[in-house]
């Protein structure tokens, strides 16, 4: 067991009501890439390695094929993009008419900035170096 450990994150969920709305934002705004999808009830985007699934809350609240799950108010996901594409990510927010929320300079190194989508999730771009963790390769 002790040589057993957990690689990293493979889905990341969040919760919208309007599954239009967020496909546009996630894969016009964002450039996620949307893998699949089913009407009413979730939008899945890859995003590197891992997966972002979003889902309409009331859909997940009863379990049918996995058990059932969901949140109340907004999560929260912090994208990672390399240290020198930090400035060209929040031009390319501001042009598409998206407000950014704050910006954070952080202890270890980088810094990050905070806005929210359509739903209302508080969305965050940021360097692995915020967390000491090597800057992704461009």
């Amino acid at each position: 067991m002790a040589d057993q450990k957990l690689d990293r994150v493979l889905e990341t969920v969040l919760y919208v009501d309007d599954l239009e709305e967020a496909r546009r934002f996630y894969g016009d705004v964002l450039g996620l890439t949307l893998d699949s999808r089913k009407d009413g009830i979730f939008l899945f985007f890859r995003l590197g390695e891992g997966m972002l699934l979003l889902f309409r809350p009331e859909a997940t609240r009863v379990g049918k094929s996995v058990p059932a799950h969901g949140a109340i108010g907004p999560g929260h996901v912090c994208f990672a993009v390399a240290e020198a594409e930090l400035d060209r990510w929040k031009e390319r927010l501001v042009r598409a008419d998206v407000a950014i929320e704050h910006e954070q300079a952080w202890p270890r190194g980088s810094r990050s900035f905070y806005f929210r989508d359509p739903a209302g999730n508080s969305l965050e771009i940021a360097s692995p170096r915020i967390w000491g963790l090597e800057d992704v390769r461009g």
